[in-house]
């Protein structure tokens, strides 16, 4: 989660058990108890700083892949600013934190590590209303690719300099060995949908899983685009991100096919009348981020 004061800066966290990369925002892992990804970010934070965030809009969907664990998942949410009084009930949760400060997003983007200072750059630097931004490996890709340039990295500082409320533990050993902790994480399960409209304004559809360990959800949709929907031309926008909710829960990427030729017959259907693709439909001209669903409805903050 993003929590921003009335100054504009922004709050990051110290990790008890992790050394090399101490400083972070608040937040943390879905788990199978939780309904939705809102829901995870609530618990998170009632856990680790006895705080009910109140959340507003998804800042950013990131998918990020490593030769050394298995792709990860971000959703990263703004948040509403947390008044005096909310803040001077923080409780830190003493074996997973170890402070907390509101610092500028320079300092910010100094102490948060490299692959989580790009994304958290990347939400602030977004225009207002254009969010979300589309993420991968905390670079913006798609249509965010040109609306957010490149910048240069600032150093790497770690916690150094950052004045820290609520203690300063000093670093302990995680409770699990990354091989461990990762291997018994939940495995990602997306899909992609494209809505592409063919020669006779026919909205047509083409899905697939994603192949989670060897490409990302705009190369699986740029793969369906082409094997299935006849198209050479990439994927347009990120439309929708529908998360279903299960025993394993399925997250599907809706992308924007843009307008077929007729140099190919598509191996597709018409696009189906259920709730996801009438929302999406209704908001495939703007020019804002994708939508986030909740089993083809909009997602709503846990009560």
């Amino acid at each position: 989660m993003l929590f921003r004061d009335a100054a504009g800066r922004v709050m990051v966290v110290r990790a008890v058990y992790e050394s090399r990369h101490p400083v972070e925002v608040p937040g943390g892992g879905w788990e199978p108890q939780d309904p939705t990804l809102r829901a995870t970010a609530v618990r998170e934070l009632q856990e680790e700083m006895g705080l009910r965030p109140r959340l507003l809009a998804l800042a950013s969907t990131d998918w990020a892949m490593s030769r050394s664990r298995p792709p990860i998942v971000s959703f990263l949410y703004w948040a509403e600013e947390l008044g005096t009084g909310e803040l001077a009930g923080v409780r830190l949760q003493e074996d997973e934190l170890g402070g907390y400060a509101f610092v500028t997003p320079r300092q910010a983007a100094s102490a948060l590590p490299p692959r989580l200072s790009r994304r958290v750059a990347a939400c602030l630097r977004t225009p207002a209303g254009l969010g979300p931004v589309e993420l991968e490996d905390s670079l913006p890709v798609g249509p965010a690719a040109a609306l957010l340039p490149p910048e240069p990295a600032p150093p790497y500082t770690r916690a150094a300099g950052l004045a820290l409320a609520g203690g300063d533990r000093p670093p302990v050993a995680p409770p699990l060995d990354r091989e461990t902790y990762y291997a018994t994480r939940p495995r990602i399960r997306a899909e992609v949908q494209l809505l592409a409209t063919d020669p006779a304004g026919r909205v047509l559809a083409a899905g697939s899983p994603v192949a989670a360990d060897r490409e990302t959800p705009r190369g699986a949709a740029a793969r369906v685009l082409r094997d299935r929907l006849g198209s050479v031309r990439p994927p347009g926008r990120l439309l929708a991100l529908d998360w279903l909710p299960a025993d394993r829960p399925r997250l599907v990427y809706v992308f924007d096919g843009g307008l077929l030729d007729h140099s190919r017959r598509p191996a597709a259907v018409e696009a189906p009348a259920d709730l996801r693709t009438a929302a999406v439909l209704a908001r495939r001209g703007s020019a804002t981020g994708p939508l986030e669903l909740v089993d083809g409805r909009p997602a709503a903050n846990p009560e």
